[in-house]
């Protein structure tokens, strides 16, 4: 049986399975370097992706003695791409958003005073955190938990019963961002562009730092956003560090704990597909997982390594989104499609670690701050991470390594 057909099982428990699975002899031959072509390298991903959920699922099959973890295939669930949700699943999805928008916060005032929703509680941890998980040992496993933490708060505080869905930045490449069915401005989406704005400069990253700089065409926006669900959303907190034309920042810079005042204004966006086939395309995500061998390597690559010219697939998702708050590292979360940025993320480092699960699933590597300034200790798996306020509590690395050991139960389809 192929891995669509027993996905597809899953999805619609209706479907009866009649035959023996044995999801190891489905997989087509897997690439051995990148494709250069679009469409090519698409399909290399697709066999990529169809490769991880053929391990998987044989995986929940072994005997209960070979597992350790509760999820089995009948509690697997399944993360899918925006574009082959249906009107009503997206639809379900925004009104989670919205809800849990509207909800009350649960970090103190004294502490964040522009923490006004649940929702800025995401905000709020990952910009007191920002200098802790990224170019850090916890990248990967934090931002897989900090997902998973929002998609629970979806579904346990605002009735949400689908999974987090995923953006492939690949599709986006191929089609530009702002006729995709997430960007498209439509009451599905998670809204639009924003209003344009003329003659913007390029975005200059690494001048500062004394590195070569790298120049990031403006996108086609750059105000606020004028159409979709979000169009009248408030961004609370930040900025701390936002990119804007021509090499400039603006923003509080990093911020001391408690220090968060209540700034709020409009979404912005800058939706910038040149980014985004530059940085983010199929062949970029295919080259990424088949040319790492070890962790360091991969996480580096896929964030930017420093000085090398590249983004990596992470800044090309953040930086094709664009605007404010999409642009700055600290407050990210403020952009509703920050989740299913980070949702192909975890996919994609998913796909990577069940190419060699026996190697790969436990490496960990780097320290515990922002490319070890100021030094610090190695990460391990018994580093523990926490979420502060917004959810959760504090969880060794050990137990964020398997998006189906740990807490977690969840393939991407």
């Amino acid at each position: 049986m192929r891995v669509t057909a027993l996905i597809g099982a899953l999805l619609f428990p209706a479907c009866v399975i009649s035959e023996p699975i044995d999801p190891r002899q489905a997989s087509d031959s897997l690439p051995a370097e990148p494709a250069s072509e679009p469409a090519a390298a698409s399909q290399q991903l697709q066999v990529l992706s169809n490769h991880t959920n053929d391990e998987i699922l044989a995986s929940l099959q072994d005997s209960p003695q070979k597992r350790s973890g509760e999820c089995t295939l009948k509690n697997l669930s399944i993360r899918r791409e925006w574009g082959t949700l249906s009107k009503s699943e997206r639809e379900s999805y925004i009104k989670a958003v919205q809800c849990i928008q509207k909800l009350p916060a649960r970090t103190p005032s004294a502490l964040v005073p522009g923490a006004k929703s649940r929702y800025d509680d995401f905000v709020a941890t990952h910009i007191n955190q920002t200098l802790n998980i990224h170019y850090t040992g916890t990248f990967l496993a934090w931002h897989r938990w900090f997902t998973w933490e929002y998609e629970q708060a979806l579904r346990s505080e605002c009735g949400y019963t689908g999974t987090q869905p995923y953006w492939d930045w690949a599709i986006t490449a191929n089609t530009s961002m702002e006729i995709s069915p997430l960007f498209d401005g439509s009451a599905t989406s998670l809204s639009g562009n924003g209003a344009p704005i003329t003659n913007q400069a390029d975005i200059v990253l690494g001048a500062s730092t004394g590195l070569p700089p790298i120049y990031l065409p403006p996108g086609t926006g750059g105000g606020c956003v004028t159409s979709g669900p979000f169009k009248n959303m408030s961004v609370n907190l930040g900025p701390v560090a936002l990119g804007q034309p021509g090499g400039t920042s603006s923003g509080s810079g990093p911020v001391v704990p408690g220090q968060f005042s209540w700034n709020p204004r409009c979404l912005k966006r800058d939706l910038s597909t040149a980014v985004n086939r530059r940085y983010a395309n199929a062949s970029s995500v295919v080259g990424l997982v088949l040319g790492s061998d070890d962790v360091d390597a991969f996480q580096m690559a896929m964030q930017g390594v420093p000085g090398s010219g590249s983004i990596g697939v992470h800044g090309g998702g953040h930086y094709s989104l664009g605007g404010d708050p999409g642009r700055d590292v600290f407050v990210s979360p403020g952009d509703p499609a920050f989740y299913a940025h980070h949702s192909q993320i975890d996919r994609v480092w998913t796909i990577w670690q069940w190419l060699d699960i026996e190697k790969r699933q436990n490496q960990v590597a780097g320290t515990g701050t922002f490319l070890n300034s100021p030094p610090s200790p190695d990460t391990t798996l018994d580093t523990v991470v926490d979420l502060g306020y917004a959810a959760g509590t504090p969880t060794k690395m050990a137990d964020l390594m398997s998006t189906v050991n740990g807490p977690f139960c969840y393939l991407y389809a």
